[in-house]
């Protein structure tokens, strides 16, 4: 859920402050709260370094380049959090050089070379809330940060997700484990090991404001486990007959597989970072991105169809894959006929990439006017979230200080892309 006023202290801060307000009232729990939060190391004692206790090192922030280089600029802060790292691990977990070697090409690999429009609309965002003209670089370094650490969260979830899916590409080269050969069960590790480096960056960052950080953490670790449990109903697929694979149960994979973490978290990154603090804003903002999110992955199971994969990025694999995507429930549980459905019982999931059978299907989806309700659904889905503007939802975030452009610039990176 959204960060709240009412988790305003850090974890090891909430036995002290409940002995503090027994025994000396709320002036006295104020005062310590203000106190906890001033600290630094010591709001963490059980975990400041495994071999040194030492305060960390200062930030030194690049120039943050938001009006001429954007995504220049962005890129930047990915090296510096990779740099961090690799110098941290060495020092304080005593990883060897060979390990120390490895995660930097794992994580130049992995980390790097998508479009990055989940992150970049961190920093956007940001800057829509906080104002242009009083937005700092540190604060535009910070929204990078946040971007940054959702990108890496996208990482892990795709590494992840392509040994589950036995994919061959990801983002125009080889998936990770296939470039690991016979060691392929290493990327398994590799998925986990760049989800905790996505709460060390939070920690390293964050972690001189014990309250920011705990909302920033609370909202990470709620997202991954919304997007864990819409990857369970979407893996669960295997094990389900071709009639389980309905419209509802597509809508429930792709709000909590795609739209939290690809969408909501973005914005309320952003939110979070600026002090918004409205919990009926923050409950606006949701209810705009998972509808945006739905029609993303709309969009995504109509491209691993019809887009090539030298456009797309990635050899499609939804058919042989037997995904509950929107083509599919389209197809099988409103259009084809029974002799249609047939064909599908038959051959969806259990036929190769490439294959006739697998083209077949995609022609029968032709044959069924998908391509043509696909169109209809699209600009139906794009006026939907724009008639958002002028309702209750609109007129809560106006009043929150989260301007429309927030869901404007959102909506327009995603609206028909190619891929």
């Amino acid at each position: 859920m959204p960060p709240s006023s009412s988790m305003s202290c850090p974890y090891n801060g909430w036995v002290g402050t409940l002995a503090t307000f027994a025994a000396g009232g709320l002036a006295a729990a104020a005062y310590f709260h203000h106190k906890l939060l001033a600290s630094k190391a010591t709001d963490f004692p059980a975990t400041v370094g495994t071999k040194t206790s030492s305060e960390p090192t200062p930030i030194d922030y690049p120039e943050y380049d938001y009006k001429n280089d954007p995504k220049g600029s962005f890129t930047k802060i990915c090296d510096l959090l990779i740099e961090e790292i690799l110098q941290d691990l060495p020092a304080n977990y005593e990883l060897p050089k060979r390990e120390t070697e490895w995660l930097r090409k794992m994580l130049e690999h992995t980390v790097k070379g998508g479009k990055m429009n989940r992150g970049l609309m961190v920093v956007e965002s940001g800057v829509a809330i906080i104002g242009e003209s009083k937005i700092t670089n540190e604060k535009l370094c910070q929204l990078a940060v946040l971007g940054w650490a959702i990108e890496w969260l996208q990482a892990w979830l795709l590494v992840a997700d392509d040994i589950m899916d036995s994919s061959v590409t990801r983002r125009g080269q080889p998936c990770w484990y296939k470039t690991l050969g016979d060691a392929w069960y290493i990327a398994i590790n590799d998925a986990v090991t760049i989800e905790a480096f996505c709460f060390k960056i939070l920690k390293r960052h964050f972690g001189h404001d014990g309250d920011l950080q705990l909302k920033l953490v609370d909202l990470m670790m709620e997202t991954t486990l919304q997007t864990e449990l819409g990857q369970l109903s979407d893996t669960l697929c295997d094990v389900l007959t071709l009639k389980d694979l309905t419209p509802e149960r597509w809508g429930l994979i792709v709000k909590y597989k795609t739209s939290f973490y690809s969408f909501y978290l973005s914005v309320a990154f952003a939110m979070t970072l600026a002090g918004v603090r409205d919990q009926a804003a923050y409950d606006a903002a949701r209810d705009i991105l998972i509808e945006m999110g739905v029609y993303f992955q709309a969009q995504d199971d109509f491209l691993d169809c019809y887009a090539t994969p030298e456009v797309l990025g990635k050899i499609g694999t939804d058919i042989a894959d037997k995904k509950c995507g929107w083509l599919f429930t389209k197809a099988y549980h409103e259009l084809a006929s029974d002799e249609q459905k047939a064909f599908l019982d038959e051959h969806y999931g259990k036929c190769e990439v490439g294959s006739p059978e697998e083209l077949k299907i995609k022609e029968l989806y032709t044959e069924l006017g998908l391509k043509e309700t696909y169109a209809t659904y699209e600009q139906n889905s794009y006026d939907k979230i724009m008639a958002m503007k002028n309702s209750a939802a609109g007129e809560t975030l106006k009043a929150a200080g989260v301007p429309w452009t927030v869901f404007e610039k959102f909506l327009a990176k995603v609206y028909k892309r190619s891929h």
